[in-house]
């Protein structure tokens, strides 16, 4: 008589399991990559070292640098656009409200966190790589004054806001808030005057608003 062996389970192989983890730990390392040296000093390697996976690993889902890069701007950057655009939509309220919503969002979402590289990165070295430069104009540059600008546009209708050039008061609004953050990566590593962040945003947005106001 023979009695039948249960088959062992098998257990799942820790890599499996990570599998699907792999390529968002791959992007979080390239994030701190690329901010520390910048694009053209980053080595794939280095970021596969700094994700605990083999360069070959790497290059199944990403197949170069530019690749890598692109996905770290739209798994970073461009969710927080997104996030503010469905703020404004769902917003019901006075478009001055919304603006400061917007500004404030940015900032604690970008400006004082390891993305705030990003841009400083971008502007530094656009010039030697015009494709990237180009794909990040469309999709950060563009994407955000078009939201803010929609904010603008409504306060114009509302009567909040005087009549202005919304296309160059959008980037009027973005420029203090690039100046903090390429100060904090800049000269703020360097032992100069610390900037104060939050008084700085805060006093943007009230000139600013007073400089647009109907009132």
């Amino acid at each position: 008589m023979t009695h039948a062996v249960a088959s062992p389970k098998r257990s799942r192989p820790r890599w499996q399991r990570r599998k699907e983890a792999r390529p968002a730990e791959i992007v979080a390392a390239a994030l701190e990559v690329f901010v520390e040296r910048g694009f053209a000093a980053t080595r794939l390697a280095d970021v596969a070292r700094r994700a605990g996976v083999t360069k070959g690993t790497l290059y199944l889902y990403f197949e170069s640098k530019e690749a890598l890069f692109k996905a770290v701007v739209r798994e970073t950057i461009v969710p927080c656009i997104a996030e503010g655009e469905r703020l404004a939509e769902a917003h019901t309220g006075p478009a001055r409200e919304l603006f400061i919503s917007l500004v404030h969002g940015w900032w604690k979402l970008i400006g004082e966190t390891s993305l705030s590289g990003i841009p400083k990165l971008m502007l530094a070295e656009a010039v030697n790589f015009p494709e990237l430069a180009r794909f990040y104009s469309e999709e950060v540059v563009r994407r955000g004054q078009r939201l803010i600008g929609s904010v603008l546009e409504r306060g114009i209708r509302s009567g909040e806001f005087r009549p202005i050039d919304v296309a160059i008061a959008a980037r009027l609004v973005m420029a203090p808030l690039l100046h903090a953050l390429h100060w904090r990566h800049s000269f703020g590593l360097c032992g100069a005057e610390p900037l104060d962040a939050q008084r700085f945003v805060d006093a943007h947005i009230d000139i600013f608003l007073h400089g647009i106001s109907n009132a």
